[in-house]
């Protein structure tokens, strides 16, 4: 007997704002979030979301126009989120580490007429606002959002390296406040089939698009999320270490939380050792991370004392989970007093964030789970609609209230990836492939995009590098597919090696030999780099298209 989250929901039909001020009048003194030390309730989070909502108005937002935010895991991130949603505005949200001509990019592309960072970020914004369409940036710093005992630290430590911003060349935080405080304006009405959110990604096909997505996408998401989690209680903390400018990020570890009166503990600057410690100091009950995290986390020293015994659930996703990663950080759990084990989900952007996950009672080796409430998941032949009896590998669709509204300003993208199909569903096509065995459970094979054709053989790196990180000596590797004049692509792999071994020519060896013991001939890689350290994405998977472009230059 599979035991399973409800088949069907009714969803919430307000706005973001409308989902959280909720929770905030059934309880105004419950915790929303804490943030270096400092804890912030539910009623000052709605207060400041409204001081935020009528000082943009002020400053000339009118509904549909594009705010971006570019900000950390930071209390201003959230007020600024849904005091945008309850102006009626769109959050533009992006990584505030992009390099100056992304950050050009992200604001002309989204035609953002105002955008706000930290004063750490204000030079790359300086050199580059003049080309934009922004008409007022708003700084605010880390201090702005810490008590007196921390701001007074912070100014002394990491306060110091960071230089003033000169005076009238933005609007500072306090200020941009004061437009909003006691203003009366009446404040559009926004409903769930508004668009509320835009989010980068290299979408289904790798090239930079912004994924719209409504009110009515995260707020599914979030009554998803709780129904597959019947554990969860309200009160109940997460950490917040994914970042707000990702799906996941912002979806699960903070609307989810928010929208169901949990308790988000935010990071504004991911380290293991602060994960760790923080896992501890709040006892958290929920965590969530991508591979490369929890790997990380592994390899930390010191954490014999670390108490995980608070847990009810530890959340994999953002790329695929290694068989043997999981078996390791369950283990890891286990002796540290956790009672439950590493749960791996799956979804795009196009999605929000995941659409499926491991239940919590049942696993199946290698399964990404069990698609939530009104999600649905079909294999089909790639790029057609024909579905694939189980077992059968084909390409993942997805659809359900969670898929994207559209890409912006991209309307041949939006047809090639959003179809309607005869069954009255728009289902996503993600290029992913995938298999579904009798039981409805979903098995991710890796990219379609990602495939090497080599001699006429399909080969797929997600495989091979599942089987390389599986070896001891080997923390994380990454393949692709070097141009051949012979056969088209050949394989060549990467690998960043664990403490267990040095970068030998007999380390190397070893390591094919280990590839030879799994893998037929025709996919095996033609020469192992060793590195110290591979290149990732903004949200910290491995950047294989850095590799290649490497490769592709020599």
């Amino acid at each position: 007997m599979i035991s399973t989250s409800p088949i069907h929901l009714e969803y919430y039909t307000g706005s973001l704002f409308d989902a959280v001020s909720q929770i905030a009048t059934q309880n105004p003194k419950g915790i929303a979030f804490d943030f270096m030390g400092s804890s912030v309730t539910y009623s000052t989070l709605i207060q400041k979301a409204r001081t935020c909502a009528h000082a943009l108005i002020a400053l000339g937002l009118k509904p549909g126009d594009r705010v971006t935010l570019a900000l950390p895991n930071c209390p201003q991130a959230l007020y600024l989120f849904y005091g945008i949603n309850l102006a009626g505005g769109i959050a533009n949200m992006i990584h505030p580490l992009s390099a100056e001509q992304e950050i050009a990019f992200y604001l002309k592309d989204s035609q953002s007429t105002l955008a706000v960072t930290l004063d750490q970020f204000y030079p790359k914004f300086k050199t580059i606002l003049p080309e934009t369409g922004v008409h007022t940036l708003i700084v605010t710093s880390i201090k702005d959002a810490l008590g007196f005992p921390m701001t007074l630290g912070y100014a002394f430590t990491q306060g110091r390296k960071i230089g003033k911003v000169p005076e009238g060349e933005a609007l500072a935080w306090n200020a941009f406040l004061e437009k909003g405080k006691g203003a009366t304006q009446k404040l559009p009405t926004v409903k769930a089939a508004d668009p509320a959110v835009i989010l980068y990604s290299g979408g289904t096909t790798g090239t930079t698009k912004g994924i719209v997505l409504t009110n009515l996408n995260f707020n599914a998401l979030s009554q998803q999320v709780i129904a597959a989690n019947p554990m969860f209680a309200p009160g109940d903390r997460m950490l917040a270490a994914m970042p707000i400018f990702h799906g996941f990020g912002l979806g699960v570890c903070i609307h989810t939380m928010l929208t169901s009166g949990g308790r988000c503990v935010l990071v504004p600057r991911f380290t293991p050792k602060s994960y760790a410690k923080l896992i501890g100091k709040y006892r958290c009950n929920f965590i969530a991370g991508v591979p490369t995290l929890f790997e990380a986390l592994l390899r930390l020293p010191g954490l014999d004392s670390l108490d995980m015994s608070s847990l009810k659930g530890v959340f994999s996703g953002g790329d695929s989970l290694s068989v043997e990663l999981k078996k390791k950080l369950d283990r890891f759990l286990f002796e540290h007093g956790a009672t439950i084990q590493v749960r791996e989900g799956y979804g795009t952007t196009e999605t929000v964030t995941a659409c499926c996950l491991t239940p919590w009672d049942r696993y199946k080796e290698g399964s990404i789970g069990l698609p939530f409430p009104d999600m649905y998941m079909k294999i089909v032949a790639p790029e057609t609609d024909r579905e694939l009896p189980p077992g059968e590998e084909g390409e993942i669709l997805l659809a359900g209230p969670t898929v994207m509204q559209e890409y912006w300003g991209q309307p041949e993208e939006t047809a090639r990836t959003l179809r309607r199909h005869e069954d009255g569903h728009t289902w996503v096509y993600t290029g992913d492939l995938g298999v579904m065995d009798s039981e409805g459970f979903i098995y991710f094979r890796g990219r379609a995009k990602r495939m090497i054709v080599s001699s006429g053989y399909n080969i797929y790196p997600a495989q091979l590098e599942n089987l390389l990180d599986a070896h001891p000596f080997v923390q994380m590797s990454c393949v692709i597919g070097v141009p051949d004049p012979y056969k088209m692509q050949k394989v060549k792999a990467f690998v960043k090696l664990s403490a267990l071994a040095e970068p030998t020519e007999e380390t190397k060896a070893h390591l094919m030999d280990y590839c030879r013991k799994h893998i037929a001939k025709y996919a095996l890689p033609y020469d192992i780099e060793f590195r110290a350290d591979l290149p990732k994405t903004l949200v910290g998977k491995v950047a294989y298209r850095v590799l290649e472009e490497e490769e592709n230059q020599q």
